[in-house]
């Protein structure tokens, strides 16, 4: 892999590439922004309980807002690498990262929680937890765990939002178009922050962290690495040392949620304006590109709204945060190419600047993290998602279906039913399905399940 043969506008599962005045680039970005996946995410729970008087981020405006940094983080990579690597770039290749970096970059953002069940990290928690609770099951005579492979039950007992995003983007789901989304290899290698099968996921080290896509979704992982030149770490487990546009993508994430979910931690009163506002200050006090007198001055002129204060250090913190990542991606440009760069870009940026942030996310943890309303969503959406899925998973494993089950498959969307499938394949459907749910269809559905309301007309 380098720096010219890193990228391609070729298609994932698309054997022609049509012409269209608008680059490959755009047209995925404007492909994840009609999706219905995507639009699901404005009734997903980013952090705080949805919805509510005063209006927070849901998962829809924080990738968004993500989309936006990251298309920032994006050109200014691109025009830098154009500097500094200068001859060694042929002529397309310098066209790319000039004008369509940036794209690729926006449209990976787009798409990072695409694959995030409903109710945060609870909603994780409690797909994995079912697999691991009911291991030893009795289904069609043989415990549960037994009706899947080892890497197979990994998956399931791990379940990975990262991976399943891949999977909603490339799976070819049932009278639906092949090749998923059919987005370009760039874009799809963009989001694979963990590219790595599920066996192979070791905490020590940053692209094995978690794990990028079911045993499903290896052969498709797999095309998308070789097209790409992606390096090979290990075969067996499979392991590919990241692609150098993923830690972009993860940088653009990694500023906004830090600074975002401070600003509506204020906004629900669960942070004081004053410590919300010297945090902050603390922050770019250790910028050297920022003019703190100025920066003073202007906080003086706001001082009677403390709102838009942090509206204001929010700004002035994301743009010396991405700059700072830019630097770095620029300074480690050889490593980040192979892989070699064993942390995130915001992990490398000045170390008094580490230090604030770091100040930030033990507030962050202990009055955001923590907080009432936080953790009640997430044991409420840790019950529902596992009650879903004890209605669900049974049903479609079972060879001989009780008259219940045969009622709840009637619930089953067309394009998840196959009876054909393996019991993994039959099982990842069943996710997919709940996965893809909103909070509040989730929790409906559980209501009409459990006897608790009756649904209404449509």
């Amino acid at each position: 892999m380098d720096w010219n043969n890193c990228f391609s506008h070729g298609r994932f599962g698309q054997g022609v590439i049509s012409a269209t005045p608008r680059t490959p680039y755009e047209r995925d970005f404007d492909r994840l922004i009609f999706s219905a996946a995507f639009r699901r995410l404005q009734d997903k729970t980013q952090v705080f309980p949805l919805p509510g008087p005063v209006l927070v981020h849901n998962r829809l405006t924080h990738s968004l807002e993500v989309a936006s940094v990251g298309r920032s983080l994006g050109k200014l990579v691109g025009e830098r690498l154009t500097e500094v690597l200068k001859d060694s770039l042929d002529e397309a290749s310098r066209h790319f990262y000039v004008a369509d970096l940036s794209s690729v970059i926006a449209a990976a953002c787009l798409a990072h929680d695409i694959g995030n069940p409903s109710f945060g990290h609870s909603g994780e928690a409690a797909i994995s937890a079912y697999f691991i609770d009911k291991a030893g099951t009795i289904l069609n005579g043989q415990p549960l765990q037994q009706h899947f492979s080892a890497a197979e039950w990994q998956d399931l007992t791990h379940f990975e939002g990262n991976a399943n995003a891949f999977r909603i983007l490339t799976h070819h789901y049932a009278n639906r178009q092949k090749g998923g989304y059919q987005l370009t290899y760039t874009t799809l290698a963009a989001i694979a922050k963990y590219p790595c099968e599920s066996i192979a996921s070791d905490p020590g080290q940053i692209h094995t962290k978690k794990y990028g896509f079911f045993q499903s979704e290896k052969p498709a992982f797999t095309e998308v690495a070789n097209v790409l030149g992606m390096v090979v770490d290990t075969i067996e487990p499979l392991v590919y040392r990241r692609h150098p546009f993923v830690y972009l993508v993860e940088a653009a994430d990694d500023i906004c949620y830090r600074v975002i979910d401070w600003e509506d931690a204020h906004r629900l009163g669960i942070i004081e304006a004053d410590m919300a506002v010297n945090l902050l200050v603390q922050l770019l006090e250790t910028s050297p590109w920022d003019k703190m007198d100025r920066i003073r001055k202007t906080l003086a002129e706001l001082e009677n709204d403390p709102r838009e204060q942090l509206a204001y250090l929010r700004a002035k913190c994301i743009n010396y945060l991405a700059i700072s990542c830019v630097e770095e991606f620029i300074r480690n440009r050889e490593d980040i190419l192979t892989g070699r760069y064993n942390r995130s870009l915001i992990e490398g940026i000045e170390p008094a600047s580490i230090k604030a942030l770091e100040e930030i996310n033990k507030v962050t943890v202990k009055k955001i993290y923590n907080h009432e309303t936080v953790v009640k969503i997430e044991l409420a959406g840790y019950e529902v998602m596992s009650a879903l899925l004890q209605s669900f998973i049974p049903a479609v494993l079972h060879h001989s279906p009780s008259h219940r089950e045969k009622k709840v498959l009637k619930l089953l969307p067309q394009q998840f039913r196959g009876e054909d499938d393996s019991d993994y394949e039959k099982a990842l459907s069943v996710i997919d399905f709940i996965s893809g749910m909103t909070d509040s269809y989730a929790m409906e559905l559980y209501k009409n399940l459990r006897g608790i309301s009756l649904p209404t007309h449509t």
